[in-house]
């Protein structure tokens, strides 16, 4: 191969280094996970067999294998069994747990077993962030995005969806019952008694699978949610923002720092909306930044009256969208936004310059809210393009003021959405990108929050190195 960058022969003795320590730079990204687990009390935050026990075989240091995984993690290798493999020929995995070889059914019970351990593990970095001064936390930006789960589309079943099932099956069984009626008219001799019976047994087995999607829809109505997954019980069919698809999964949410880009918070969840998430998770996020107050911003699948009121008791701004949930827009009619509200005089004002005034208070869905309409609507030149009825009718909340307050955020310069857009929906992408098409690898709800917070941690972890350096967060851990 002359001319090419030429190895070196397989039989050549080479002298490595007599130390691991040698073949790790000082501002490797190993030597982080190595400090900060080194640093957690791992009594104090739940690990399984933190203290050895007196008796009997000793076990692995949750500190070894809390390494391992944060390693895994961080270098897209989450599968317990790559982990092995690893452990006996990774350099920087020999050096970060001491040439220790974890068998793979001991990482995946260690993950299993230390699901909350390793979710405050995730929580103690973003401390940590804090801590150092990296996170300033006065704004956050919150959404939700589904991730696949181990669990097919073909074993999640709904009341609708078996219910066209047993229509396609059922129509199978007339078909067949026809043809073996057919066959016993028409054919005779050792080819008729073959397809008999092959039509038999297809029959037979179409009829087992009637009776066990019967027996599934009568399980359906006990369960809250109207769903059934076979693989993975916990996981939930969402739709998803391309038209006509969906999948078997979670929700999971995050609130991500707007300067800073660093998760502050995540929960995941196997409700298929967003709508009852913006208070917990702009609560969740305000305490572990430890704030009186905080600006929260959201998409409008997160506007929810009882929400941000919720929020708003909380001391924290959110700025989101309300949705358009009337077509008359589109048909060139008037909208509640094109009447403006007169607080001084509790009147709103139509577009032809008329004060509607207050009627009554009414319980809606669970909110108080007030009915304005005047009588002089059958008279007004602009009646067609604002109702077809004999009056307008406005409705406002209680509380709308908080919602007129989002309204005037919304128009300033700076555009919130953009920010939010910007901020919160990297983290989900980069995250997707490590986690590969086939996204969470455990099943049920408690494992994969578990997951996901590794996930999170590695994603953290590696923003912080990005933002100060790892020399400077290697001196910052143990301050």
């Amino acid at each position: 191969m002359a001319g090419f960058i030429e190895g070196i022969q397989r039989s050549q003795t080479v002298l490595f280094p007599d130390r691991l320590e040698d073949w790790i730079g000082e501002d490797d990204l190993v030597r982080v996970v190595d400090l900060f687990v080194d640093e957690l009390d791992h009594a104090d935050l739940g690990f399984v067999r933190a203290t050895s026990a007196r008796t009997g075989r000793p076990g692995y240091h949750p500190a070894v294998l809390l390494k391992l995984l944060i390693y895994g993690y961080l270098n897209r290798i989450p599968s317990s069994r790559r982990l092995e493999r690893e452990a006996g020929r990774n350099v920087e995995v020999m050096w970060l747990i001491g040439r220790l070889v974890p068998d793979h059914k001991t990482i995946a019970e260690f993950r299993r077993t230390n699901g909350r351990a390793i979710r405050k593990t995730c929580a103690q970095f973003v401390e940590l962030c804090r801590r150092i001064g990296v996170l300033k936390g006065d704004c956050v930006a919150i959404d939700g995005s589904k991730f696949k789960a181990v669990n097919n589309r073909d074993k999640n079943f709904t009341r609708n969806k078996i219910a066209s099932r047993l229509t396609h099956l059922e129509a199978d069984v007339e078909r067949y019952i026809n043809e073996m009626v057919r066959l016993d008219r028409q054919e005779e001799g050792e080819a008729r008694a073959a397809k008999v019976l092959h039509l038999a047994r297809r029959y037979g087995r179409i009829r087992q699978e009637i009776a066990r999607l019967k027996a599934m829809d009568e399980a359906l109505a006990d369960t809250p949610d109207g769903q059934i997954s076979l693989t993975d019980p916990d996981a939930r069919a969402m739709a998803t923002s391309a038209r006509h698809s969906g999948m078997v999964g979670y929700n999971v949410q995050s609130a991500v720092d707007t300067e800073s880009h660093i998760i502050v918070t995540h929960e995941v969840t196997n409700q298929g909306f967003d709508r009852d998430q913006l208070s917990p998770m702009a609560i969740a996020a305000r305490e572990a930044l430890h704030r009186d107050d905080l600006h929260a911003i959201a998409d409008k699948g997160y506007f929810s009256g009882p929400e941000i009121l919720a929020c708003h008791e909380a001391g924290i701004t959110t700025t989101v969208p309300r949705p358009a949930t009337s077509g008359n827009a589109a048909k060139g009619m008037y909208v509640k936004a094109d009447f403006s509200y007169a607080p001084e005089r509790d009147v709103y004002v139509c577009p032809a310059g008329e004060e509607l005034i207050y009627r009554y208070t009414t319980e809606e869905r669970g909110v108080q809210v007030r009915r304005y309409w005047i009588n002089e609507c059958q008279t007004c030149p602009l009646q067609s393009r604002c109702t077809t009825g004999t009056e307008r009718r406005i409705t406002r909340w209680e509380h709308e003021h908080l919602i007129d307050a989002m309204r005037e955020r919304l128009s300033r310069d700076t555009d919130p959405m953009t920010l939010r857009r910007c901020t919160v929906e990297h983290p989900f992408g980069t995250i997707k990108a490590w986690m590969g098409h086939t996204h969470f690898l455990t099943r049920t709800l408690k494992n994969v929050r578990t997951e996901m917070a590794l996930n999170v941690l590695a994603y953290n972890i590696k923003r912080v190195a990005s933002l100060i350096g790892i020399r400077r967060l290697i001196q910052a851990i143990p301050a």
